[in-house]
């Protein structure tokens, strides 16, 4: 009898220590939970850390001065989804594409591929972009290596959070018909997963619940302060009696929109003691142009693409991003740094502050020495492309080749399709207004070789 009771008291505490033990969050402070912040058209001028005067922003305001904040980051491209795949591989677009063609060739060789009917194959090859994430190691499968359970939220161009080596996520997959009040383009552009924000922060606040006794990573990417420009009437109101435009008033109503629902975010960490443990990171995924002068409303390009030095252009404005690393206690707060630096830097620095190597063909390069004080940037320059500009006729734009680069004061865009270059000094002319090229040609001439050198390298890899 007395055995029978032992045992039974072992089982009762050994269920007691697993319950108390299911519960318990993530306190492992080499393993912090990592929160990626993806602003969605939000031009870096129009954030009152960065010196802006007309848009209020009070959550982002605290959170780049609760930490570093990098003032001259940049995106590789001029609109959201190669930026997007750069971000998930630490690949630069130009490198991904590649990389997919010669994925895209091995697959062709496949008795999967092979035997296929001249119709299927037809199908294959139009669908197989929308695919092709599925191939690559992405960070969020890294994160997986150190017991990271990881969710996607918001925008997402690559069917299904899956491909990205999610654990979970709200986007997952589209048809080609309606769905859910959403067309196929909604559908691609994310689907479900653009409701974050905009509906709700309910699914990533499910999320988190469910996985706290892990470190959890989240892809925080609401489609805002994207269009379309419906923010709630109190968001308006901020801006109202102040001489501003109309596009400029629902703009700067949906940036302080998104500033809104982040702070919600950040409570719900703060409530749930999940706060102090956790690495918030900001970027951008492309710029925009709106003064408050500005009045794009009845014009159907601005009114979707902003001005014309912003998204889908070839000017400063539609790449360079504030970066924001934040992590309480381990991050020092307060400080801006002037060092160029990349958006695919992101990923590696998460891979090295969790204590994973970055994979081979990653272009970004750690910048955990920096974020803690223990060194300078190293890069002089930061090059790019663009197979994008913005068109009259169409909002998606028009296929060209195009690069750009940022050295010191001076940024530089090539248009080779069109023929066209400028050069701008930025830091005295952020918006480049004024090209200098004619007063500058030898600067503008060792800018254009650089691009030279860099394209040729890419099109031959």
């Amino acid at each position: 009898m007395l055995m029978k009771y032992s045992n039974a008291l072992i089982i009762i505490l050994l269920s007691v220590i697993v319950c108390c033990n299911s519960g318990k969050k993530n306190t492992d402070q080499h393993t912090p939970n990592i929160i990626l912040i993806i602003g969605d058209d939000h031009g870096y001028p129009y954030f009152g850390f960065m010196g802006s005067k007309h848009v209020h922003t009070p959550n982002m305001d605290t959170l780049a001065n609760s930490g570093v904040l990098f003032t001259n980051g940049y995106v590789p491209d001029n609109h959201c989804r190669p930026t997007l795949q750069s971000l998930v591989t630490g690949m630069l677009p130009i490198d991904y594409k590649n990389k997919l063609n010669s994925i895209r060739a091995e697959k062709r060789n496949t008795l999967e591929y092979l035997s296929l009917d001249t119709e299927s194959k037809t199908n294959w090859e139009k669908e197989f972009d929308y695919h092709g994430l599925r191939y690559f190691e992405t960070m969020p499968g890294q994160l997986q290596k150190k017991g990271y359970k990881s969710f996607q939220t918001g925008k997402w161009w690559e069917y299904h959070y899956k491909y990205g080596g999610f654990t979970d996520g709200m986007t997952q997959g589209w048809v080609r018909e309606k769905r859910n009040g959403m067309n196929w383009f909604q559908q691609f552009m994310g689907g479900e997963g653009t409701q974050i924000g905009r509906i709700s922060n309910q699914p990533v606040y499910d999320f988190i619940i469910k996985n706290k006794q892990d470190p959890f990573f989240i892809w925080y990417a609401p489609q805002l302060p994207h269009y379309p420009f419906d923010s709630p009437q109190k968001y308006r109101d901020i801006y109202k009696d102040k001489g501003y435009s109309r596009s400029a008033v629902e703009y700067y109503a949906n940036c302080s929109w998104f500033d809104n629902v982040l702070g919600e975010f950040i409570q719900f960490l703060k409530v749930r003691d999940l706060f102090d443990n956790t690495l918030f990171i900001y970027v951008n995924d492309n710029g925009w142009e709106q003064e408050p002068d500005q009045e794009f409303t009845n014009d159907p390009m601005r009114s979707h693409n902003g001005g014309d030095k912003g998204k889908l252009s070839i000017y400063d404005v539609s790449f360079r991003t504030p970066i924001i690393f934040s992590w309480k206690d381990h991050i020092k707060s307060g400080i801006r740094r002037t060092d160029l630096v990349h958006s695919t830097d992101i990923p590696a620095t998460i891979l090295d502050i969790v204590g994973l190597d970055k994979e081979i063909d990653h272009f970004g390069n750690s910048i955990k020495d920096m974020i803690l004080g223990k060194g300078n940037g190293n890069r002089t320059r930061i090059i790019g492309n663009s197979n994008k500009i913005r068109d009259d006729k169409d909002p998606m734009g028009r296929d060209v080749e195009a690069y750009w680069i940022r050295e010191q004061n001076w940024f530089f865009n090539w248009n080779i399709t069109d023929n066209k270059q400028s050069l701008y000094d930025i830091e005295n002319d952020p918006y480049c207004n004024n090209d200098e090229i004619i007063n500058n040609p030898e600067i503008a001439l060792r800018l254009k070789d650089a691009i030279t050198k860099w394209r040729k390298e890419k099109i031959r890899s």
